[in-house]
């Protein structure tokens, strides 16, 4: 009697575990594989083209993350992406910290959440106009070291934190053979800027990340950006402002696009940077349209550089990158709404661009070519098709004159294209999107300032570098001087800033005390 009574107490505590266990085990998608070939990467044995929004986690809290996530996946994202923060994650050596705003996991898992991918750019170096590029201002004092080359001191710090990342990604069950969303990782970042000064040292530490990185088991493809050199089983990618030129060191592997640049950071006293979305969505779009596969934007939200997290010299807090969303997570309009729309006509066309290894191209003009993607109803073996047509058929029509409207002939029908700009055709007639056809809206933001009336963001973009005018009233704060608190000392010689502050603070005051005796005075 009492047993039965107490069957569904039971019931309901074994639902609420097996729940429990199923929020825990953290299965955001049926585990699939990633690999990939020379058109695409593919995803569960699918060619995909993919759409990757860049948000770095620390430089938003974490309350504002489900809304930043939800917003790029109504914009048209695929992907989210983002670097690691070496110094944030580990500001003293061997003691880490995954809390705040940099919960890592906690991030990944809501992208996973939201039914999105993760592209994990590891590094740990990784520049983004961060602090010491994101090392820890502890590495300098390892005995030995130099950075970024074939140093043992600085290749045995990497690869342990490099590691760490690694494992807790699969700890958490977070790779995509997992059933977690992370498909791409990356090693190192730009170091081909600078490996040529560093000789042959710099192409053996190149050899060296990319091996350590494949040997870490992660179970996802690894890429490095801005490296023509890289190794076989990684994939290079382009950085720039416009990639649809680029092409990888294989014919084996896809071309990627790691860092759109749709706005730059600001300085200083500087202007404000602003790229303007018809050029930033020709961009993409030719970028789809010569062979592209996965574009990701640098930044889709930017955010803030909160505490001493800025890089410098002269970078300031806000990190707004003039993103598809602002510093505050607001949409950035037309740049959201124009490229949400560009997202929907790409999407239209992915089984056909996915069908083909490689496009039609045709010249319509000096400047005006046009490239055609079909569905191949011959191709056997992978599956590439996401729609049961078997006409598919897509073409990008682009007008590269930069200052006349042209009108081309496609398929027996005429087309006006403006200038610097691409139309898209789903079905290979009729056009869903133009680049320079703006129809989204446009949002006014106004900024506030003390002694100045409200300005536009349009017309702050277009002011001038000028100091602004001095306050006309002033305050006094008294700040305690603490000539005599723990921090002081007393030393004989000259130190070095960095060394004694270890980056808590940019202020080294130095007192110099002088006697003077009268006897030494000659009179």
């Amino acid at each position: 009697m009492v047993v039965s009574e107490n069957k569904p107490v039971l019931k309901f505590l074994l639902v609420y575990l097996l729940i429990q266990f199923s929020v825990t085990a953290g299965n955001f998608f049926q585990p699939f594989n990633v690999t990939y070939d020379h058109r695409a990467l593919i995803i569960d044995g699918n060619r995909r083209m993919l759409i990757s929004g860049g948000i770095h986690y620390p430089r938003a809290t974490p309350q504002m993350w489900p809304d930043l996530i939800a917003m790029s996946k109504e914009g048209g994202a695929d992907v989210i992406e983002s670097y690691t923060f070496w110094n944030g994650h580990e500001p003293v050596r061997g003691q880490y910290n995954f809390e705040g705003r940099f919960d890592l996991v906690k991030f990944v898992k809501l992208v996973g959440d939201s039914g999105l991918y993760f592209l994990l750019r590891i590094g740990p170096y990784v520049c983004a106009e961060w602090n010491f590029g994101g090392f820890p201002v502890w590495l300098r004092d390892i005995p030995g070291i130099e950075f970024r080359t074939d140093n043992e001191p600085f290749k045995r710090e990497m690869q342990r934190f490099v590691t760490k990342i690694v494992d807790l990604m699969r700890e958490e069950k977070l790779f995509s053979w997992q059933g977690g969303p992370i498909i791409l990782l990356q090693i190192e970042n730009e170091y081909g800027n600078m490996e040529g000064s560093y000789g042959q040292k710099g192409k053996e530490y190149v050899k060296w990340a990319a091996n350590m990185a494949l040997g870490l088991g992660a179970g996802v493809p690894w890429v490095m950006c801005k490296q023509t050199d890289a190794l076989g089983d990684i994939i290079d990618t382009c950085n720039n402002y416009y990639c649809d030129g680029y092409k990888p060191n294989s014919p084996n592997k896809p071309t990627i696009w790691t860092e759109n640049w749709d706005g730059w950071y600001t300085s200083w006293g500087g202007r404000l940077p602003h790229r303007p979305v018809e050029d930033l969505a020709f961009a993409v779009a030719r970028f789809f349209q010569r062979g592209g596969s996965l574009m990701n934007y640098y930044m889709y939200f930017g955010g803030t550089n909160f505490g001493r997290t800025s890089g410098g010299p002269f970078y300031i807090t806000s990190y707004d990158y003039d993103a598809p969303i602002d510093e505050y997570g607001l949409r950035s309009d037309p740049k959201w709404g124009h490229l949400k729309d560009l997202h929907a006509a790409i999407k239209l066309c992915e089984p056909a661009l996915v069908a083909a290894d490689s496009p039609q191209y045709m010249k319509l003009g000096p400047k005006q070519e046009v490239h055609v993607y079909w569905k191949n109803t011959q191709r056997t073996g992978l599956n590439t098709s996401l729609s049961e047509s078997q006409s598919a058929c897509s073409a990008f029509l682009a007008n590269i004159d930069e200052r006349k409207t042209i009108t081309v002939t496609f398929h027996s029908k005429s087309y006006s294209l403006p200038p610097w700009s691409v139309s898209i055709l789903p079905d290979c007639s009729n056009v869903a999107f133009n680049t320079a056809k703006v129809g989204a809206q446009t949002s006014i933001k106004l900024v506030e300032y003390a002694l100045s009336p409200k300005i536009s963001t349009p017309e702050l973009v277009m002011t001038t570098n000028k100091v602004s005018s001095l306050s006309e009233s002033w305050m006094s704060v008294k700040e305690p001087i603490g000539i005599w608190s723990e921090n002081n000392f007393t030393v004989q010689g000259m130190l070095e800033h960095l060394k004694v502050t270890k980056d808590e603070s940019d202020y080294l005051c130095h007192m110099t005390r002088l006697t003077l005796v009268y006897s030494w005075i000659s009179i």
